[in-house]
């Protein structure tokens, strides 16, 4: 299985997903996109990744200068019945490529979040880690797996499956994310070093609910 990942930071990995990807045989390969790098063909992969970004999805700036090309990208790999899972900024970027919407919520979420699956949902509670300030309204036809109260977590829209929170993080990128994003989170009142020390707890278990997860995107791309 060849697995194209898409990054718009140079920082940013496919973390545990790559991981669970791997241990199933799966070959990774990682490319950045951004306004002075391009999206390779559709046409050598079997499953499509789309990490997060720092950006808006809804910046027209932003769509101006690479992610109009990426909603493209993810109809043209829909096109070819591929599956995709879209993680934060791709889930939101699976939302709007097909119909949906997404703004500004009234608050974000960062830390360690337990989240509310609906009835008959893949989807574990978690706890699951979260880095935004943005929310997805879902298009027609998107299924709702799981929520919080401030935004929609994880959903399919037919073979894809998006997340707002960020199954693929480890105390390893946390730790280059906090050295670049610190003070972001301390104005929220939340410390980086406490941060990364839940991560580390956490890791052993948040590799098992990233392997389910990976089992289930499969599934829903048909893969598995």
């Amino acid at each position: 299985m060849k697995v194209l990942c898409i990054r718009h930071h140079d920082e940013d990995d496919a973390g545990l997903i790559a991981d669970a990807l791997i241990e199933r045989g799966a070959s990774v390969t990682t490319v950045l996109v951004s306004d002075s790098s391009h999206l390779p063909s559709t046409q050598d992969w079997d499953f499509v990744v789309i990490l997060g970004s720092k950006h808006a999805t809804y910046d027209p700036d932003v769509e101006e200068r690479f992610f109009a090309a990426e909603m493209q990208f993810i109809r043209d790999i829909d096109a070819r019945g591929v599956g995709i899972l879209g993680i934060c900024f791709g889930g939101q970027a699976l939302c709007r490529a097909f119909g949906g919407s997404v703004q500004k919520a009234p608050e974000g979420e960062v830390g360690w979040f337990l989240v509310t699956p609906t009835e008959d949902s893949p989807i574990s509670p978690g706890p699951w880690f979260e880095f935004h300030f943005d929310r997805c309204t879902l298009p027609d036809g998107a299924i709702t797996w799981a929520h919080t109260d401030r935004a929609v977590q994880a959903f399919s829209i037919g073979r894809h499956v998006g997340t707002q929170f960020h199954p693929e993080i480890d105390a390893r990128q946390l730790r280059v994310w906090m050295s670049t994003d610190g003070d972001d989170v301390r104005t929220l009142g939340l410390d980086p070093e406490s941060l990364i020390s839940q991560t580390l707890a956490e890791e052993p278990s948040a590799r098992e609910r990233a392997r389910d997860l990976v089992t289930v995107a499969l599934q829903q791309a048909g893969l598995a």
